[in-house]
């Protein structure tokens, strides 16, 4: 009896060792898309995205108004996937991340460097859905400037 509770005990213990959490699958998802325009792959980039993206940007005018930016996810997906000479290397510090079922949002702050030269840094806010085939991104905002960085 004793055996067959140690062995039910270990096998517990070590389980979640061989399961992935959602939190690391929506890490991978996330650092899928920065891999993916570090290599230029569009391909690899979308296949982070769900279908129908929404991908936006907070800005703020030279006079201190506030701006909403809407962006064309495929605008971007080409862009990535378009050669340029410099690499894009947006780098994170993770932040909070919020699961409720197939529902995750995610708060990254950022610099963005053009191969390793800093270009612009603020805060990225990701929401997912969990899907068949994994988690994907169904949401992105963004802020963007070149001081006061978030760590």
């Amino acid at each position: 009896m004793r055996k067959t509770l140690l062995s039910i005990l270990l096998i517990a213990l070590t389980f979640p060792a061989f399961c992935q959490t959602d939190t690391d699958a929506i890490k991978q998802t996330i650092n899928t898309m920065f891999d993916a325009m570090r290599k230029g792959d569009s391909t690899l980039l979308k296949s982070a995205f769900a279908d129908g993206l929404v991908f936006q940007s907070v800005g703020t005018k030279k006079d201190g108004s506030t701006f909403l930016e809407n962006e064309k996810p495929d605008s971007f997906i080409n862009a990535v996937g378009t050669p340029h000479k410099d690499v894009w290397d947006e780098r994170i510090t993770w932040g909070s991340i919020k699961i409720d079922g197939p529902l995750a949002s995610v708060w990254t702050p950022y610099k963005f460097y053009l191969d390793n030269k800093f270009s612009h840094c603020g805060v990225d806010f990701f929401q997912l859905m969990k899907t068949t085939e994994g988690w994907k991104i169904i949401y992105i905002v963004d802020t963007r400037r070149t001081n006061n960085c978030p760590e």
